[in-house]
């Protein structure tokens, strides 16, 4: 069974519905989630927030929090997921946000540099990941790791 398909059965069985938020990602997450038949059940919804405006706009991540921190930050990725999961009124929300490359890195935020967050009701997670590889492989990597925190979050493995 995929990470995938466990999740959508742990999902199914509590009854609890997830959306996503995805930057980096452009949609590979709710893509993933959805390619699982009955899906329906237990997906709520999918933002693909790329730009400041719509993390702004549609997760309520406020603009000085975006320009001091930078998108793609541990405040932001725990504000998108707690934004996702409020406004498609979820019971998990799941956000990431990082640098895919092949351009755009930093020193401080080196290409491959993501921030994936989970958000329930009385909890919000974010881990920090530095993957290596192409847009692709980064991409993928991403993808891996926000589906083992929601397992990890499912399966209380969280603090």
């Amino acid at each position: 069974m995929t990470m995938g398909e466990r999740i959508g059965v742990l999902l199914r069985a509590r009854d609890m519905r997830i959306a996503t938020a995805e930057s980096c990602t452009g949609g590979l997450i709710a893509k993933r989630i959805t390619d699982i038949a009955g899906a329906s059940d237990y997906f709520e919804m999918g933002f693909i927030t790329y730009s400041n405006k719509a993390k702004e706009k549609f997760l309520a991540v406020p603009l000085n929090v975006l320009t001091s921190k930078g998108a793609v930050s541990h405040d932001v990725a725990r504000m998108m997921a707690e934004g996702v999961r409020k406004a498609a009124d979820a019971h998990i929300g799941l956000a990431v946000t990082g640098i895919a490359g092949p351009g755009g890195g930093t020193p401080e935020k080196p290409v491959g540099t993501v921030f994936i967050g989970v958000a329930a009701q009385n909890k919000a997670i974010v881990r920090k990941f530095l993957f290596t590889g192409s847009r692709h492989d980064i991409r993928e990597e991403t993808c891996r790791e926000a589906f083992r925190l929601v397992l990890d979050l499912l399966e209380g493995r969280l603090p």
